[in-house]
Order: C-alpha cells, then sequence, then structure tokens
C-alpha cells in the first residue's frame, strides 16, 4: 500500500484520502459489475468502512469511513470479487458497451490506451483524465471535462474520432480527426506533450502558455483538418436506454450522489429479480442496472424509486449538488447533503424542470461537488451559511444566514423572485 493520500491527488485504493469521517477510496469499474459482485462490494463496504457508497461525476465508486487498518482488507476484498478495475490515468468511456446509439463502440480503445499509459509511465497530474466518446446522442460525455477529449463523428460507415483538448464537449478546443486506429498513439503522443511540461501541468495550462502548435506538432500527419462537431442535446443517465439486443438499461440516481449499502444491496436484489445481469456506475452519479425485458424496465424503475432511489430525470434532487459536508469532510463546516435533504420543499422553487444544477449546498468554499455557478448556492463559512444568488461557492455571497434558519431564508429569497417575475 502507498503512502496515504496528499491533497491535490485523487483518491486510490492505492492512495486512500483522508476525510473526515476516515478515509475514502475511489474505485473505476472497467467493465459491467456482476450483481453477485456488487453485492459483495456494498457488504465489504459495511464491513470495512461505514456504508456509505457514493458515485462521483465521472462514474467512479466511492467508498467512505476505512481505516488504515481496514484499506487493504477492503481492497482484497474487491480482489477476490475479480471486480475488473483500473487505476493510473483516468480514461472515462460511455457506461454502454455495445449500445446501437454508438458509432464506435469505445470499451476496447478506452482499456487499450489505459495499457498504452501504464506502459508509457509518463509522470502527469493526477488530475489529468482522458474521454472517449463513442459518438451517441442519447449517454454522451459532453458534460465532462478532460485534458484529452476523443469524440466519435460520423459517417456510421467510415467514423473518425474528432480530438479536443481541455474543457469539456462545449469548451474544449478541437484539433482536427483522426482515424479509430490512431486513437490510442495519438492520445499517449498528446500527453507526452503535457508530462513534457511538468507533473502539474495540463492540457489547457500549455495551451494558454503555448497554444495548439506543440499538440499540432504530435500528430503530424496523422490529423486532418474538420469542422468542429455539432453540439448535442445533454445527455440524461436516470431513465430507460434501450440497448442493441432488445433489452433495456435502466439508470437510477443516488440522491445527492450517496447511498448507503444497505439501501444498495437491497437494489440488487430487485435487479435480480427482475432479470438484470449486471450494473454499472455512470456518469452525473448514477448507477446503469443492465439486461432488463421491457416489461420488467418499468417496474424496476418503479421499485428503485420506493428504495428512495431516483428513478426519473425530472426528479428534483438530481437539479441539487451537495457535497458530503460536516462531519464526513474535514473541511465541512455545515452538513451539506444533510440539510439539502431537510430542505428539500423550499429548494424546489428554485428547481425548474429542466436539465442542469440549479442548487449547490457546498461545506465549504472550494465548492467540490459543483464548480460552476447555480441559481442558488449555500455555503459553509465560519461566519455562518453565506448565500450566494446566481454564483459559485466562491463568489461574493449577497448574505449570511444562520444554518437553523436557512428554511425561512430559502423561502424568503423564493418569495422575491416570485413577487420580481410577477411584476
Amino acid at each position: 500500500m502507498n503512502a496515504f493520500f496528499r491533497r491535490g491527488a485523487c483518491p486510490r485504493l492505492s492512495a486512500p484520502m483522508p476525510t473526515g469521517d476516515g478515509l475514502l477510496v475511489r474505485i473505476m469499474p472497467a467493465e459491467p459489475v456482476p450483481l453477485d459482485a456488487f453485492a459483495g462490494f456494498c457488504e465489504a463496504a459495511r464491513r470495512h468502512g461505514n456504508g456509505t457508497i457514493e458515485i462521483s461525476s465521472r462514474g467512479s465508486l466511492q467508498v467512505r469511513g476505512l481505516t488504515p487498518r481496514s484499506v487493504p482488507l477492503f481492497a482484497s476484498a474487491v480482489a477476490e470479487l475479480e471486480i475488473v478495475t483500473h487505476e493510473g490515468v483516468p480514461v472515462v468511456a460511455g457506461p454502454l458497451v455495445h449500445d446501437a446509439d454508438l458509432l464506435i463502440d469505445t470499451g476496447d480503445a478506452a482499456a487499450e490506451l489505459r495499457r498504452a499509459l501504464a506502459h508509457a509511465q509518463l509522470a502527469l497530474s493526477p488530475k489529468v483524465s482522458v474521454v472517449v466518446d463513442g459518438g451517441g446522442r442519447r449517454l454522451h460525455l459532453d458534460a465532462l471535462s478532460a485534458d484529452i477529449r476523443l469524440r466519435a463523428v460520423g459517417p456510421a460507415q467510415q467514423p473518425r474520432f474528432w480530438v479536443g483538448l481541455g474543457g469539456d464537449g462545449a469548451s474544449a478546443t478541437w484539433l482536427g480527426s483522426i482515424v479509430p486506429n490512431d486513437a490510442v498513439d495519438a492520445a499517449v503522443d498528446l500527453l507526452t506533450v503535457v508530462a513534457g511540461h511538468g507533473s502539474t501541468a495540463r492540457a489547457a495550462d500549455v495551451l494558454r502558455t503555448e497554444g495548439v502548435g506543440a499538440f499540432h506538432s504530435a500528430l503530424a500527419s496523422r490529423l486532418a483538418s474538420s469542422s468542429a462537431p455539432s453540439s448535442r442535446t445533454p445527455a440524461e443517465m436516470v431513465g430507460l436506454h434501450p440497448v442493441h439486443d432488445g433489452t433495456f438499461a435502466v439508470g437510477i440516481g443516488l440522491a445527492f450522489g450517496h447511498a448507503h449499502a444497505d439501501a444498495l444491496e437491497d437494489m440488487v436484489h430487485v435487479a435480480a429479480a427482475h432479470g438484470a445481469r449486471t450494473v454499472r456506475p455512470a456518469p452525473d452519479r448514477a448507477l446503469l442496472v443492465i439486461g432488463i425485458t421491457a416489461p420488467h424496465a418499468v417496474d424496476l424503475a418503479e421499485a428503485a424509486e420506493q428504495l428512495g432511489f431516483v428513478a426519473h430525470a425530472d426528479d428534483p434532487r438530481r437539479r441539487i449538488a451537495a457535497c458530503p459536508g460536516a462531519p464526513a469532510c474535514a473541511s465541512g463546516l455545515i452538513p451539506a447533503r444533510a440539510l439539502a435533504a431537510a430542505l428539500m420543499p423550499s429548494l424546489e422553487s428554485f428547481v425548474p424542470p429542466a436539465r442542469g444544477i440549479s442548487v449547490h449546498i457546498s461545506g465549504c468554499r472550494k465548492g467540490c461537488a459543483h464548480p460552476m455557478p447555480a441559481t442558488l448556492t449555500l455555503v459553509g463559512t465560519e461566519r455562518g451559511c453565506a448565500v450566494v444568488r446566481n454564483g459559485t461557492a466562491q463568489a461574493r455571497p449577497d448574505a449570511y444566514v444562520d444554518p437553523a434558519n436557512l428554511g425561512t431564508e430559502i423561502s424568503r429569497i423564493a418569495a422575491q423572485a416570485g413577487e420580481a417575475v410577477h411584476g
């Protein structure tokens, strides 16, 4: 086991992160997880941690409440379950393999790229990541930021990968397109350019200081000039998603990104009873239950909702971002997730029936759960709970409120907003 986590890195099995409720580890499944293995994972999280399991915005599993003694025991349990995971540079591919909506099935390309990066042993920032997007319109990865972005574009008979640097699908700097067979070598070469600028460098840093020249040179004759890929309707992981074999994947959300191992294990048993084969964590803090036939898909979604999970895209909890907060996070000054649940009746007026985060509750000014602006942001500070309208957790607050009075303050803000709209 490596030395414990240092700030600025990412929590992994080999590098746990100390938090307010013990050590946190992050697992990145490389393949769908069989139901019995996922049930065993839940049991291991309960036995060796405090039972809290999170799904990150990138679709990684996180387990909280571990100790220096229990981390290796938990790692051994995961190994015994034969859950295929990967460490190293995060290479995020689409959550569904063999999806008929995809131009390119990215599972094999992502796996080959992980192997190539492990062999290359580049000295990269632990925050560096790669997105490999198969070009589908339903479960695409445009919302994820990445240092290197590969997005499949048509025509379907001869698809290519568009290559982007930094940002998300909308803000990336697009270089041009390459043939799929060049994708792995191209990504390694681009990350070699980033590594050449130091172990803390990111692709965006190199772009700011040197422009695209070095990256163009790395791709040489493999790169073809093309128009930038078109925008897509935002992806929604929660809901029913048809798969090429006639079955469905049922996407369920974890309320505010977390659930207890007991609830997830109950979910696994219900999924098995409905004929599911595997599960896979997905971006935007969701879990895909895979292999459900059409007659059972709606029933499974209803059962998940009864267990407290988010089964419908219009559930207002999907529009609220909340970090663990105190006491789970050592930096947290308010219990962010507990407040989110308690304040739901007051917060719903800030959550329109649309995609995207409208409310952000942050335990501290770092704003880890949602670095972007929100209609309403509540932040734990030494002066009380900071209230920010249309800003980020780091923006100048409009007011400070005692956390005990947040419900009243939120109702007051909502009433003011309503008066402004209606004259």
